[in-house]
């Protein structure tokens, strides 16, 4: 089987491998997609370069080909997603029976299913209520996939915040009852208007940088949630602590990392995808096969306008 090394820094390799054997409590996908994920960015730029080779690639969807003995489900030719540490850019791979949900034949897009994972557990960690004001900041892949998530919550509100118009015009199109551009407007000064001066009850912070930290804190009303999304990679982040300990925010940091909690997130966000509830197929914007992973990860890397999503699709 052909499999997608990291070597060094921007540069792949595609190698040929055995296909993985079947043990007990494992099952073997012929693996349909993988998506690139903003977390594998930094290692494609080189920046911890201790780290190469690396067999990257976990946001997997595919069909069983092979089950261990003692399987009972999935069984072969079930479509699945499943839990996968890495190694997910290769035409098969070998995971716990456990750690599979099951993609319904309607599905183009089962890949959502790990990324999905996390956004499920970050609202149902948030816990917003009926009728809450919420503000994202940040509206890429995962804020998008935010905003959908939370709307099911019924919200009295929904602000995105971004610098990017074509993340607002996409946020405006998924629904958002009001965006702003914060490099031409006050984040915090909109949502004052939206709430009449109370401020968000629940802010999500999804861009992983200072300055999402910065603007989050801004708009949280007293005792408001401020839940954290954004994968924080690199150097330290400061905050106003006595600001923010005035304020009696309550700090949710919804990164999860105990297997049976992921689980249960892509649990979940499928349920609702296999049922029709949750449409997630306009957030993939670029699809390319294995041949072209490092076109992929560029493309991911710039962000050029109207990006949003990439993934590697096996059948193309």
């Amino acid at each position: 089987m052909r499999a997608a090394i990291l070597a060094e820094a921007r540069h792949v390799e595609l190698v040929e491998r055995d296909v993985p054997p079947v043990n007990p409590g494992r099952v073997r996908l012929q693996i349909e997609q993988c998506g690139l994920c903003t977390s594998e960015i930094d290692l494609w730029l080189g920046k911890d370069p201790s780290k190469f080779p690396a067999a990257i690639g976990h946001e997997i969807a595919g069909v069983v080909d092979e089950v261990g003995p003692d399987v009972s489900w999935p069984p072969v030719g079930e479509r699945v997603a499943a839990w996968l540490h890495e190694g997910g850019f290769a035409e098969h791979a070998v995971v716990e029976a456990r750690h599979c949900v099951p993609v319904a034949d309607s599905v183009s897009y089962g890949a959502v299913a790990e990324p999905l994972a996390c956004v499920v557990n970050a609202v149902e960690l948030a816990a917003p209520s009926l009728a809450d004001d919420i503000v994202i900041v940040g509206s890429g892949y995962m804020g998008s996939l935010l905003q959908l998530v939370t709307a099911l919550k019924g919200p009295r509100s929904i602000t995105v915040a971004d610098v990017r118009p074509d993340a607002l015009d996409r946020a405006t199109a998924l629904g958002a009852t009001h965006v702003v551009d914060t490099s031409r407007k006050s984040l915090a000064e909109a949502v004052r208007e939206v709430t009449s001066g109370k401020g968000a009850d629940v802010t999500f912070e999804v861009t992983g940088i200072q300055a999402g930290l910065d603007l989050a804190g801004e708009v949280t009303r007293m005792s408001g949630k401020l839940c954290i999304v954004g994968y924080h990679q690199g150097g330290s982040r400061s905050i106003p602590l006595g600001r923010w300990n005035w304020m009696a925010f309550q700090i949710v940091n919804a990164h999860f990392r105990d297997i049976s909690t992921i689980m249960a997130g892509m649990r979940t966000g499928m349920t609702l995808v296999n049922a029709g509830i949750l449409d997630v197929t306009p957030l993939v914007s670029n699809v390319y096969p294995l041949d072209s992973l490092g076109e992929a990860f560029e493309t991911a890397a710039a962000k050029p306008d109207r990006f949003v999503k990439a993934i590697i699709d096996f059948t193309a």
